[in-house]
């Protein structure tokens, strides 16, 4: 696959995206609530796990050029320093 150059504000746009129309719904559960979720906004493959740097090698050994966009599950923001991360309301909770 060719690579396609892209600005980090292009991979966010494409990345949260990809989250909203079909990824949130399939992997926001209790059970990954505050883990990372990694996503190929090229392909629109993602993986989950704690940190994102596994989920992150998984993806570029498929695709060693991936933009990949990382996304803490349930969070509002990825990381906090000197301050703190405000949990979102559930998916579920957002469509009634």
């Amino acid at each position: 696959m060719q690579q396609i150059l892209m600005s980090r504000e292009e991979i966010g746009r494409r990345g949260e995206a990809l989250y909203e129309q079909n990824i949130r719904s399939r992997v926001e559960t209790a059970k990954n609530i505050g883990k990372m979720v990694v996503i190929d906004v090229e392909t629109g493959d993602f993986e989950v796990d704690e940190l994102g740097l596994e989920a992150a090698r998984h993806l570029q050994s498929k695709h060693p050029n991936a933009a990949l966009y990382g996304k803490r599950i349930g969070y509002d923001v990825s990381e906090a320093l000197g301050s703190v991360m405000e949990r979102l309301a559930p998916w579920y909770e957002l469509v009634r």
